[in-house]
């Protein structure tokens, strides 16, 4: 990897390690290797610190292995960032965090008195993290954070209502919480205001890039051992694509390293949608070039492709177009070259 950031061997042999494992070996020692993960790195650069480029690599790597192990550990990075950006700079504990920022659920939060009331969705790893940073409205309507200590009694976990077969490992549940004791965190609308909620989205995009770059190793892979010239035309066509999107992610991250006040929402939202078509061009042609044989007989090939459809469906599709539209005609912009 080119980067900055110092990545042990043990931790690339941990990786590879706990994606040889049985999906019933991976159900039980992803929360453990989620721990030994954010031990052995560590805390990575914040975005837009000069070094946002190499976070990004260090999100693919994770999800070429696992994509629930991916989301898990970008969630609790995420988390740590949001702390920071928010004046929390003192936070040094060895616990796991996530945010929890999904809305809608039939009771949504309500915080009065330090003390949370309601249900909040689409929790992902609930069993087994420490701390969450929870999104809520309040009373006017306006966007607000707390942090949760989730060894509270007060707190009820539903696995049940997960339905999706892709993205099982992030044991996402709905939680219940009912007197629970929280911190407010930041003032109102700082969580959406500040600059870093579009770099941390930059980075759920990396986690999808690096699931579609390990499934074009399988492709690439076999186009060595057992090539023919549509297998090769399916590569070419998805090297293409893939080149263009990575093109872009640098730029990306230039941008966000020179200029880290602003949110560079426009371009993030763009290369989320860029990412989003190339990783759907890659399932689509590395299914049709491989054929059945490594859905049926290749675990992490077959994992990623159940995993990858629901994990990019955090895309907002056309509602990203719009508002990049909008953007595009408050500001001026040239495409010429």
């Amino acid at each position: 990897m080119n980067s900055k950031i110092s990545i042990k061997n043990s931790t690339f042999d941990l990786l590879n390690n706990f994606e040889n494992k049985s999906a019933e070996e991976k159900a039980r020692h992803r929360p453990l290797v989620l721990k030994q993960l954010v031990h052995a790195i560590g805390r990575l650069p914040e975005p837009a610190s000069g070094q946002t480029y190499q976070r990004w690599q260090v999100f693919a790597r994770i999800a070429g292995a696992d994509l629930s192990l991916a989301k898990l550990f970008e969630s609790h990075c995420d988390a740590l960032s949001i702390l920071h950006e928010l004046g929390y700079t003192t936070l040094n504990d060895n616990q796991i965090w996530a945010v929890w920022a999904a809305e809608g659920g039939p009771a949504p939060l309500q915080i009065e008195n330090n003390r949370c009331y309601g249900i909040k969705p689409w929790c992902s790893g609930a069993e087994f993290i420490q701390k969450a940073l929870v999104s809520f409205k309040d009373k006017q309507g306006q966007a607000q954070l707390c942090m949760v200590d989730l060894n509270q009694p007060s707190i009820t976990i539903d696995l049940e209502q997960w339905q999706a077969a892709g993205m099982q490992g992030t044991r996402t549940a709905r939680v219940t919480f009912e007197d629970t004791a929280i911190e407010l965190i930041g003032e109102r609308n700082a969580y959406l205001a500040r600059p870093g909620f579009w770099h941390g989205a930059a980075g759920v995009a990396a986690c999808w890039y690096g699931a579609a770059v390990r499934l074009m190793e399988e492709l690439q892979h076999s186009c060595l051992v057992a090539p023919n010239s549509f297998k090769k035309m399916y590569l070419g066509e998805l090297a293409r694509q893939l080149a263009v999107t990575r093109e872009y992610f640098q730029y990306t991250a230039r941008r966000i390293d020179a200029q880290p006040e602003l949110s560079h929402e426009r371009e993030i939202r763009i290369l989320r949608a860029q990412t989003e078509q190339c990783c759907l061009a890659v399932m689509e042609g590395v299914g049709k070039a491989l054929g059945a044989r490594p859905f049926c007989e290749q675990a992490t090939f077959a994992q990623l492709m159940a995993d990858l459809p629901v994990f990019i469906r955090q895309s907002h599709a056309a509602f990203d177009d719009e508002q990049i539209a909008e953007q595009c005609l408050q500001e001026q912009v040239a495409w010429v070259l």
